[in-house]
Parts: C-alpha cells; sequence; structure tokens
C-alpha cells in the first residue's frame, strides 16, 4: 500500500508545481502591503488553475499524512 501512495504523492507533487507555475504572477502577497489598485475576481481558465491548486494541495497533504502512517 505504501509504494502506491509515494506513487500517487509524486504525481501530485509534480501537478502541484506545474499549477504553482501557471499562475499568474501579479498579485500575490505584494498586494497584501498596499501594492494591489483594485480587487479582480479570477475568471476563466485562471479559476479553473487556482481550483485545481487547491484541490491538488488537499491531495499532496493528505498523501504526506497517509504515508506516515
Amino acid at each position: 500500500m505504501k509504494p502506491i501512495i509515494l506513487t500517487i504523492h509524486f504525481i501530485v507533487t509534480l501537478t502541484l508545481i506545474g499549477l504553482i507555475l501557471m499562475q499568474n504572477s501579479k498579485g500575490g502577497l505584494g498586494s497584501a502591503f498596499g501594492g494591489g489598485e483594485w480587487y479582480r475576481t479570477k475568471r476563466g481558465a485562471e479559476k479553473i488553475i487556482f481550483m485545481a491548486t487547491i484541490i491538488a494541495t488537499v491531495i499532496f497533504l493528505g498523501t504526506s499524512i497517509a504515508s506516515l502512517l
């Protein structure tokens, strides 16, 4: 069972790296400290990538905890 979890973990890791690199580099923490001029909602592909990143992060967390057990 452990090799299956580690394989899933590795695939999710690569997917998470790709999703993070595909995200828009504008915004982020810079806007939290006064860099942003207005609030902009995510639309289209940007929203899909954002949601996929959240899902991949939750799966990554789950496989990380499962590999400890």
